[in-house]
């Protein structure tokens, strides 16, 4: 059993009275219970901690029913084992006596739960590991801060509310007296906590800033970015303000989350660059790039997985609507960037909402369909992808995106029929909730003229 030798320590000196044990659910939000201090070590951190199995069946509303993998009520809402993972501990600075830990779930005989996100990612990484490939990513991710708190916000059914900055502060160094304490907090205690920051700007749209870490093992940076995510709200709830990482808070400038990815050899070659090739690609890394255009239409669920997600997606949105790749070019879904060890591609479809775990495992099991099919490589886009209409086009829609996902022989070979219909599911369930909902534009549309 793991020692937790640093949680044992701070216990005894009577400054950590909880542990926090929370897995990953479909959204990327932790789920989860505090165990007291003791507890966790006597009992949690080597025998596991129950907790239902609709965790990780739910919509954004934690709602469930039918159709997933897990269906909870024809189970009797029984529960999975949540197994501590002691390489993610951290300790909040903004949650003094707390300590963190995410959990792996698996069923009461033993075996991990397949559709859980972080099991998800786990399978493709150990598909790369069979081929002595490491997989390191770096996960660039965008918010909103306004100046109402949360429950001003829900209050006012987040109508009027007043953003941070006020006017366009994309690399600005002034303007940014409304969000720069908050931000400077943030930055400040996700350090503590053990994130590594390399750089923090504000954003285009106002209020928008975006702190990036230092890449990682793709695991390690998934694990840190869920507990940035979580721990950014819980933050900015205490100073009295409200976030969003939604990818479409309105008209303006979405919320992305750009994942930079690389791959590595076991023995850490930089298996991606060739010195010799005159763009310094090697053939690994042009198979690489192929699968991920390949298979881009199949795995956008994975990616943009809400119907807000296919907001943020449009032409003169600053992100992708059509395939295609480049060199340092922002227009394209898959931009080329680096040299040497730092020669990498970055994904740029992925929003705000996207489940770190999901977009990196979509993005690995598609390098990995175009490096074992040997796929060759189009060429490269040296102007304006977005105005290319003679490429092959993202999915517009999540019902779109939903079809492909169902109906793509390569998901099913890959990730297997029990994830590609649970992560189906969740797809059903966010359509249903919507076409449900009667929406404001359909009341200024027609509350008077129809």
């Amino acid at each position: 059993m793991p020692d937790y030798a640093e949680l044992r320590a701070e216990t005894e000196a009577g400054r950590l009275e909880e542990v926090v044990v929370a897995v990953p659910d479909l959204q990327g939000r932790l789920q989860g219970s505090r165990l007291s201090a003791p507890y966790f070590l006597e009992e949690a951190a080597g025998n596991g901690f129950n907790a239902c199995v609709y965790l990780l069946a739910t919509d954004a509303e934690m709602n469930t029913g039918p159709g997933y993998a897990i269906d909870a009520w024809q189970s009797g809402f029984g529960d999975f084992v949540l197994r501590p993972d002691p390489g993610t501990v951290r300790l909040p600075p903004w949650d003094p006596g707390t300590a963190v830990v995410l959990a792996d779930a698996h069923w009461p005989g033993g075996g991990p739960v397949r559709v859980a996100p972080r099991q998800v990612l786990r399978e493709q990484l150990d598909r790369l590991a069979a081929l002595g490939l490491t997989a390191f990513a770096g996960t660039e991710l965008e918010f909103l801060v306004f100046g109402d708190s949360y429950a001003d916000a829900w209050d006012r059914r987040y109508h009027g509310l007043t953003p941070a900055t006020r006017y366009n502060v994309d690399y600005s160094l002034q303007g940014l007296d409304g969000i720069e304490p908050l931000a400077r907090r943030i930055r400040r205690e996700m350090t503590r906590a053990g994130l590594r920051m390399e750089t923090a700007r504000a954003e285009v749209h106002p209020g928008q800033y975006e702190i990036v870490f230092r890449y990682d093992e793709a695991m390690r940076t998934c694990d840190g970015h869920v507990f940035f995510k979580n721990g950014v709200k819980q933050i900015a709830a205490a100073e009295g303000r409200a976030v969003t990482f939604m990818p479409k808070f309105d008209e303006g400038e979405g919320n992305s989350c750009h994942v930079h990815l690389s791959l590595r050899g076991t023995d850490g070659a930089a298996v991606l660059a060739d010195p010799a090739a005159e763009d310094g690609m090697s053939d690994l890394m042009r198979h690489f790039i192929a699968g991920q255009l390949a298979c881009l239409a199949d795995f956008a669920l994975l990616m943009a997985p809400n119907v807000n997600s296919y907001k943020r997606l449009r032409p003169g949105a600053f992100a992708p609507t059509g395939i295609g790749w480049g060199r340092d070019n922002r227009t394209c879904p898959v931009r080329v960037v680096g040299s040497g060890h730092s020669l990498r591609i970055e994904h740029r479809v992925p929003g705000g909402d996207a489940n770190p775990y999901l977009a990196v495992a979509a993005i690995v099991a598609a390098g990995l369909h175009g490096i074992e099919n040997e796929l060759p490589l189009p060429a490269p886009h040296a102007s304006n992808a977005l105005a290319d209409l003679s490429v092959p086009r993202l999915p517009g829609t999540l019902t779109e995106a939903l079809r492909r996902w169902e109906n793509s022989p390569v998901a099913a070979k890959v990730f297997g029929d029990d994830v590609v219909g649970h992560l189906a599911q969740a797809a059903r369930t966010e359509l249903e909730a919507f076409e449900s909902a009667v929406t404001d534009w359909e009341r200024v549309r027609g509350f008077e003229r129809l």
